[in-house]
């Protein structure tokens, strides 16, 4: 591959302090871009101000860089990106792909309840499509939905063989685009900002592996590339559970530097490095992601 056959791109979100989970995949998405001599890109995915932790962005940008993190491009965020994602939004609108949604959480349970379907998946609510054909009198829309079907979606994982097969209408239902807050659904804003980056590569965590299917889907409606994926194993803590900003997983000690890329390495199934440096660090790791890739 050339430079410019390869772009990929970390997006955290401002939610939190790094920590060691984010690390690992920042990490493996920078490494797998320095591999195939490629682009690797930033973006701060801030479109959640309820969720997000005043200084987080700053914490996380700031980590990043005294771990030997750079962006081959300019830092994106998505808080400035509004009006890319209400192009796409219209568009969808238009075509007839989009309608306005009524349900509150409790309805949409109880109304699986009362159906005997399946009430979720992974923890999220399958929509059993009540306000498919139109809203009921005297109800306004809360939220908006892209309509989905029992046509499989079909992609790869680079780390698996084979086709992966999802069938969006059995997993999750017609999923949310825009929320009943007004703000932005990380489906949509993320399909758009890949593309408008010409991201090929797509490399995080496999926590958003059921993401993955729902992007595709976009991705088709809005006749957008599809990237590549990569989906690494994420940290779990002592009970199994994903290390996250919302379990309190603590923040990463940058003055740990080597430390802290060393064991990120580890989690991702390299052996150490033994650098004396940073720089060192990167180089050797550079390659030995580069010899993996091989195998």
């Amino acid at each position: 591959m050339t430079r410019y056959d390869y772009v990929g791109r970390f997006a955290p979100s401002p939610t939190g302090p790094l920590h060691a989970g984010s690390l690992a995949t920042a990490l493996g998405s920078r490494l797998d871009a320095l591999a195939h001599r490629g682009r690797w890109l930033l973006r701060i995915e801030d479109l959640d101000p309820p969720r997000e932790q005043p200084g987080a962005a700053a914490h996380i940008l700031d980590t990043l860089q005294a771990l030997g993190f750079r962006s081959d491009g300019e830092i994106v965020f998505q808080s400035q990106r509004h009006t890319g994602y209400q192009a796409a939004f219209e568009r969808l609108q238009q075509a007839g792909h989009l309608y306005g949604c009524a349900c509150t959480r409790r309805e949409i349970a109880d109304s699986l309840t009362r159906r005997g379907l399946p009430r979720e998946r992974h923890g999220e609510l399958i929509y059993p499509g009540t306000c498919r054909e139109g809203l009921a009198a005297g109800r306004a829309p809360r939220a908006w939905r892209v309509r989905v079907d029992h046509r499989p979606i079909v992609w790869r994982d680079r780390g698996c063989p084979g086709d992966r097969v999802d069938d969006l209408a059995a997993s999750v239902g017609d999923f949310v685009l825009r929320r009943a807050d007004g703000l932005w659904a990380y489906q949509l804003a993320v399909v758009v900002d890949d593309a408008a980056q010409g991201v090929t590569d797509v490399v995080r965590g496999d926590d958003l592996l059921e993401a993955t299917p729902r992007q595709v889907h976009l991705q088709a409606l809005l006749g957008l590339p599809r990237p590549r994926w990569l989906h690494l194993p994420v940290i779990t803590d002592s009970k199994g559970e994903k290390l996250s900003k919302q379990n309190g997983a603590p923040a990463i000690d940058a003055s740990r530097g080597l430390v802290v890329l060393e064991a990120a390495l580890v989690h991702l199934g390299l052996p150490r490095t033994g650098a004396a440096s940073i720089e060192t660090f990167w180089a050797r790791a550079t390659a030995a992601w580069a010899a993996a890739l091989r195998d």
